[in-house]
This record gives structure tokens, C-alpha cells and sequence, in this order.
């Protein structure tokens, strides 16, 4: 029984020197100062992250926040207000704006809301339906114009910024490079001759936004995403390229309207493949799948296509006339075609060669107007 004791009293004192120890080596350890690695008081930019941050200081107030309004009916024909979001920037310090057709598509009302969260009235001076673009003037006085640049000397590969309002978020910037230059078809609208597609990242919001150049320069503008049914972005958006709305803009200031050059043809590439396929006489060119009635290759008397048949999952019309050459120029894709197109006015003449059958022919064509254009 003393032993017991003996043994009970041990353990007892043995865990009181052991608890009391163990608390003065925890006063001591938080009596220790404490080393800290701690940053710069400023911190140490990369020069490209210098670069992004100077980019979108020096561009955000040319960017701004596109709202619009219409009414609409509902199931029970009820009038409903619809509301529509986008991106714009500025042209010019007395307030011209532009943006996409799409954003203010059958809008009754238009504001405009700058980056530095003055919000405006905005009349619509030019709806452009054939390239989604529309012209704004608000009533505002010394604005930041954006700087244009040139799309015509574009790489895959160089770095690009997009700032724009996604879902509403005002002054979002993103990054990317751009991905490829191509035709791109919009999902009810035109075709846009020479996009260019970009992995910055575009979402709802950001059409008619601009997509900048590492120097700040407008380059485009963001207008259409790839999405593969998510309705937001996967690594995929286009932009109209700024050759093209500075073509619309400078019709616009001559004539008052849109005079774009236009053949008046649907047509498709060919290459050596399919040339081989169907018994073309050259291994490359576009053959005409239909003409416009009353455009300018009707006028001209070039043909459209009559037999109907499937090239692999693409449907495509044989018979038609196969465009070769535009004046001195090879023409290969319509993607050429655009860029004649683009050295062009509407009534200028063209010479066209192109083999019907096996003959070489060529005809004097003037030019037509694109169509699907309102002021």
C-alpha cells in the first residue's frame, strides 16, 4: 500500500515539473523576436507588367460603358422593357463613340457612362450592319480619343489587351496574344474579313470594346466569341479588324453613309484537292456559288453556280464562274478579294479574269455597294 503511494505521489510531481517546464519553454518561444522577409516598400515591377499597367492607365479613359434600351412584348402582350449591355471607345474629344451594330441593335435608348462615371444621352449617327458597327455621339467636351493603329501588319503571336465592361464590370483589362487572322462568320450577322482571333479573355460585355497593341494602339474591335454553348469564353474571340472601321468610317465622312466596294457574290476557296475533285481548269481561285441579283457581277454577266452536291459535311454549288484574278492581283480565298476590296471604292472598275469551263475570260466589272447599311 505504501508503495502504491510512493508511486502515486511520483508521477504526480513528475507531471507538475514537466507541465510548468513545457510553459517556461512556450513564454520563452513567444518572447523570441521574429524575423521577417518582408517586400520592398515599393514594389519591383517586370518591365512587361510596367508596360500592361501603363497601357491601361493611358487607355481607360477612352473606353467606355454602351447601355441600351427597347421594349418588347411579352407572353401575354405586355410591354416589357429589354435592356442590352457593351463596350465602346472614343473617337474623337467631342464625343463620337463607336461600337458594335449588335449592342444597340433596335434600341429606342442609348446612354453612354465614361470611365469616369459620367453617364450620357447618346444618338446613333450610323448603323452599319454589314461590317456590326455603329457611330455614337454624346453631348461631352474634351474626351480622351483612342489612338488607332494599322491591322494590315498584324502577327500571330504578338501580345494584345482587351478593355472592356464583362457582365458589367467596368474597366476590366485582360491579356492574351493574338491567335490567327481568319474570315469568321457571325452567328446572324456579316462575315468578318481578316479577324482576329485572340486568347485574352472576352466575355458578354466586352463587344465593341478595344483590343490594343502592346503600345496602347487600338487594333480592333472585340466583338465575337467562340463558346461551344457556355455564353462565356473559352480561349476563342474575334475582333473586327481596325483597317476595316477606319474603310467605314472614311465612307462615312465622304458620302454620309457606308459606300463599301462589293463583287455582289457568295463564293468559296479552292484549292488543289478540291480543283482535282470537280475538273477545275486552275488549282486555285474562288468559284462562285451565287451571284446577288442586281449587284455588280450580275451586272458584269458572271455566273453563279447551278448543281448542288455535299463536299464532305459542306454544301457546295458547281457550274459557277471560278474568279482567278482582280486586276494585277491573284486571288486565292475571299480573304483576297477583302483586301482589293479595301484599296477600292463602290463605282470603281475592276478587271475580273476567271475560267468558265476550261476558257480564260476577262470582263470590266464596277464595283457595287455592300448592302444591309442604314443612316
Amino acid at each position: 500500500m505504501k508503495i502504491r503511494s510512493f508511486i502515486l505521489i511520483g508521477l504526480l510531481v513528475g507531471a507538475f515539473v514537466y507541465l510548468t517546464s513545457y510553459s517556461n519553454i512556450r513564454s520563452d518561444l513567444w518572447r523570441r523576436p521574429m524575423k521577417l522577409t518582408e517586400a520592398d516598400a515599393q514594389p519591383a515591377y517586370t518591365p512587361e507588367e510596367a508596360n500592361r499597367i501603363a497601357v491601361y492607365k493611358r487607355t481607360l479613359p477612352s473606353v467606355v460603358n454602351v447601355t441600351s434600351s427597347a421594349l418588347a412584348f411579352d407572353f401575354f402582350y405586355g410591354v416589357v422593357p429589354q435592356n442590352g449591355q457593351g463596350s465602346g471607345f472614343v473617337l474623337t474629344k467631342d464625343g463620337r463613340i463607336i461600337t458594335n451594330y449588335h449592342v444597340i441593335q433596335n434600341a429606342q435608348k442609348v446612354e453612354v457612362t465614361t470611365s469616369d462615371k459620367h453617364t450620357y444621352k447618346a444618338q446613333v449617327v450610323l448603323q452599319d450592319r454589314a461590317h456590326d458597327l455603329a457611330l455614337l455621339q454624346i453631348n461631352a467636351k474634351d474626351l480622351t480619343p483612342s489612338i488607332l493603329a494599322q491591322s494590315s501588319d498584324l502577327q500571330v503571336g504578338q501580345n494584345v489587351y482587351a478593355i472592356g465592361n464583362p457582365f458589367g464590370l467596368n474597366g476590366t483589362m485582360t491579356t492574351g496574344i493574338i491567335s490567327s487572322i481568319r474570315p469568321v462568320q457571325e452567328p446572324e450577322g456579316p462575315t468578318i474579313d481578316k479577324a482576329v482571333q485572340t486568347d485574352a479573355a472576352i466575355n458578354p460585355g466586352n463587344s465593341g470594346g478595344p483590343l490594343l497593341n502592346s503600345r496602347g494602339e487600338v487594333i480592333g474591335m472585340n466583338t465575337l466569341i467562340a463558346t461551344g454553348g457556355a455564353e462565356q469564353n473559352s480561349g476563342i474571340g474575334f475582333a473586327i479588324p481596325i483597317d476595316t472601321i477606319k474603310a467605314v468610317l472614311s465612307d462615312y465622312a465622304k458620302y454620309g453613309r457606308v459606300r463599301r466596294p462589293s463583287l455582289g457574290i457568295a463564293s468559296l476557296a479552292i484549292g488543289p484537292d478540291l480543283a482535282g475533285q470537280i475538273g477545275l481548269p486552275a488549282d486555285y481561285g474562288v468559284l462562285i456559288q451565287k451571284v446577288i441579283p442586281g449587284g455588280a457581277a450580275e451586272r458584269a454577266g458572271l455566273k453563279g453556280g447551278s448543281q448542288q452536291l455535299y463536299w464532305g459535311n459542306t454544301p457546295i454549288s458547281l457550274g459557277g464562274d471560278l474568279i482567278v484574278a482582280i486586276d494585277e492581283d491573284k486571288v486565292t480565298n475571299p480573304q483576297d478579294i477583302s483586301e482589293i476590296m479595301d484599296r477600292h471604292q463602290a463605282g470603281d472598275t475592276v478587271t475580273v479574269t476567271f475560267y468558265r469551263g476550261s476558257r480564260r475570260m476577262q470582263v470590266k466589272l464596277t464595283l457595287g455597294e455592300a448592302h444591309s447599311v442604314s443612316v
